[in-house]
């Protein structure tokens, strides 16, 4: 009998531990159900919270430097007043006895209506790429687009990914493996901000290290932010030779390789990747590789031996160019009926890429196929494992799983009515107003296909890496072939093909949170719907009125408002929907022999998975994640050089040395610390902005010039001429 009882007690013991270390060491593994949680307090600060990130982040959108506030703002700003609500509001029932009987002071501020409002304020903590639609059809083609259908595709792309969520929570949510290292910042914040601890000798407590964070990274912002933006990117290099395209091509952090330059801002840090302390370090090495592979390896080859002409064009841009290396007109190519003009097409010539941008989508074509076959080849076998568990009514559970069983689930068939609503929603506003959104009822089908073929090897990779491969390349490429010509009609495809995967990423992330935290998934259900809906209301609000209140948006080469997201969105919609794939990539096109990239990407893994199985005692072959690394400049452009070298130099400090020989520090602070500078930082630009930027109040002087690069983009073919530029 003593044998038996040591036995279970290992077992248990055994699945009270995370599969992740660093899930071990941030998730509390207790649970409070009785704890309210849909309280009034959560309801007026969540949706607050919703509304005012919804329109700050739309409105900072079009800026030159565009910075995204995160919820993490809003998740510390909510704390003051939600404890001020519960001493103020008052305590008595309204409708007592009744089944509509509340109270607006359940009792103390608690962690878990803290997470409801965060997640509330997630649906307006990023951006409604479907935004880009109207920018591009309304600043950059000058065409019409009147707001009832805009709304509805604004509406039906954020909501469409809760279908794909519900299909496949099973597989992201639940497995202890699928870790989602993002979360674990919020995690540690929620437990700074409201366990209660003793200050361990010559330490902090979590929230005074979260205070002194956010102050530093408050005060600092105002210099590289206002008084010293050089600090943005600091491309020493290009100061050795002023006169020299050569050396500034190679030193410019924004234009060039970014050899040297470092950027002291942490707005330049976090601003495309995300936080590079919430990074797995196997991650960010293979973020690392990728991007010297492209950068340092593939473009100055092709650049230098002029391979495509590539000397013709700057050797970072995202820019479209004619033959002679002139900026490509393509008002000209445009027909009436808002499809391309052959004959001007033909008059004008071939559309041509700046050599970095060419290497950029071949390597979207292999991360694409580096996705499916990593997937296929490292985690086959566990989701074969899983989808016979889930039939069978079998499943090992870990101790969250275990917790979360004590409340009731979400009914798939919810999702389910959503995602056929949506759908219907869909085929009927692209029907209904076909000569606007050009997109065949076909279209919207294939579009759901592929996002839903792709959520679950791509959110895998996500909740293991925090590295989230896009499908925006493969959705163009597929339409552009498809139904050419058409450009709008491809910028839709790509959004209900793309972006739906995306949000259903989001929402599996939400679900984890509210995992880690023990939520009623119910509760969250509700909270990421609704969030969702007023969010996609504000932002379509918010970017209407500013198309009509701020003159020239998005047309200016240089000033606040040069809209560097929508720039390289129109451009893609000019190179897939507008000319065609085949074009630029097929039989007709110039950059054909760019597709041999899928290929190479499919074979990646595989030869990856034979070498983790021939020599199975070399840890470090195991970490190689090729859709990672295939897709790590999947960002740029709009990211430049600068962005990737000093997320990566951060990245290393925290994930490798940092976590391997102080771990202790690490496990106490490393996402206190993030979430303190992207607080702090958030809040000083809001500050900088509405307090001095707003008002045309600035420092003019050698600090706040430019990088000091002005070489960078010019070419260094014979005889090609460019503003600014010496002529070869």
């Amino acid at each position: 009998m003593a044998k038996t009882s040591s036995v279970e007690a290992m077992e248990l013991e055994v699945e009270e531990e995370c599969a992740v270390m660093q899930v071990d060491l941030t998730v509390p593994k207790t649970d409070d159900p009785t704890m309210p949680v849909t309280t009034f307090r959560m309801w007026v600060l969540g949706l607050g919270a919703c509304v005012i990130l919804s329109f700050i982040n739309q409105f900072f959108w079009y800026r030159t430097e565009p910075m995204l506030i995160s919820s993490i703002s809003a998740q510390i700003a909510v704390v003051p007043i939600g404890h001020l609500m519960a001493k103020k509001l008052p305590t008595r029932k309204f409708f007592e006895g009744t089944m509509l009987e509340f109270t607006m002071n359940p009792g103390p501020f608690n962690i878990k209506e803290h997470v409801l409002i965060t997640i509330f304020a997630n649906a307006g903590a990023g951006t409604v790429y479907a935004t880009h639609i109207i920018s591009a059809v309304k600043l950059y083609y000058k065409r019409s687009l009147t707001f009832l259908p805009a709304l509805l595709v604004m509406l039906t792309t954020q909501v469409l990914g809760f279908g794909w969520a519900g299909l496949f929570r099973r597989y992201l949510v639940e497995p202890g493996e699928m870790w989602w290292p993002s979360i674990l910042v919020q995690v540690s914040l929620f437990r700074a901000l409201h366990e209660k601890e003793d200050r361990p000798k010559g330490m902090m407590t979590r929230t005074q290290f979260f205070l002194l964070a956010m102050t530093c990274g408050f005060a600092y912002y105002a210099i590289p932010g206002y008084l010293f933006t050089l600090l943005t990117a600091f491309s020493w290099l290009c100061w050795l030779a002023p006169k020299s395209v050569f050396v500034q091509q190679l030193g410019s952090g924004m234009q060039g390789l970014g050899i040297g330059s470092v950027g002291f801002n942490w707005a330049t840090i976090a601003s495309y990747l995300g936080s590079p302390l919430a990074s797995p370090w196997f991650a960010t090495a293979n973020v690392a590789v990728g991007f010297l592979l492209i950068m340092y390896v593939l473009t100055p080859i092709t650049y230098w031996l002029d391979i495509y002409k590539a000397k013709t064009f700057p050797i970072y841009s995202s820019d479209l160019y004619t033959t002679s290396g002139a900026r490509y007109n393509y008002h000209q190519i445009v027909d009436p009926n808002f499809h391309l003009d052959r004959d001007a097409f033909a008059r004008i010539g071939p559309i041509h890429l700046s050599t970095f941008f060419a290497m950029t989508y071949g390597m979207g074509f292999a991360m694409l196929s580096a996705t499916l076959m990593h997937v296929l080849c490292f985690n086959g076998s566990e989701l074969w494992k899983q989808t016979r568990e889930a039939f069978g009514g079998k499943s090992k559970l870990d101790i969250h799983s275990r917790l979360m069983k004590s409340y009731k689930q979400v009914p798939t068939w919810w999702f389910l009515a959503i995602l056929i609503v949506n759908i219907a929603a869909i085929m009927f506003a692209c029907q209904y107003y076909s000569d606007m959104l050009q997109l065949p009822w076909w279209g919207v089908l294939l579009a759901c296909g592929i996002a839903v073929f792709f959520t679950l090897p791509i959110g895998i990779i996500c909740a293991t890496t925090n590295q989230a491969p896009g499908l925006n390349v493969i959705t163009e490429y597929i339409i552009g072939y498809l139904y050419p010509e058409r450009p709008v009609a491809n910028m839709c495809f790509k959004v209900y093909g793309y972006i739906s995967m995306v949000q259903a990423i989001s929402f599996i992330s939400d679900f984890k949170l509210g995992h880690y935290m023990k939520i009623p998934p119910r509760s969250m259900f509700m909270a990421q719907v609704l969030g969702t809906v007023v969010s996609a209301v504000i932002y379509q609000i918010t970017a209407w009125w500013m198309m009509g209140a701020i003159p020239d948006l998005c047309s200016q080469d240089k000033g606040p408002w040069t809209c560097p997201m929508d720039r390289v969105f129109f451009g893609a919609s000019v190179i897939w929907g507008l000319v065609g794939p085949r074009r630029i990539f097929g039989d007709l096109g110039e950059y054909g022999a760019v597709n041999w990239f899928f290929m190479a990407g499919a074979v990646a893994p595989v030869a990856v998975w034979i070498a983790h199985k021939l020599f199975p005692h070399q840890e470090w072959i195991r970490y190689v994640h090729m859709p990672v690394l295939l897709g790590a400049t999947s960002m740029m452009p709009p990211a430049s050089a600068v962005n990737y070298t000093t997320w990566v130099i951060v990245g290393f400090l925290s994930g490798y040395v940092v976590f391997r020989y102080r771990t202790n520090w690490w496990k106490r602070y490393n996402y206190i610390l993030s979430g303190g500078l992207d607080a702090g930082t958030a809040f000083m630009t809001l500050l900088l902005f509405f307090g001095l930027q707003n008002w045309k109040v600035s420092l003019s002087w050698w600090g706040n010039s430019d990088e000091g690069c002005p070489l960078a983009g010019c070419p260094t073919a014979k005889g090609i001429i460019m503003d600014g530029c010496p002529v070869v």
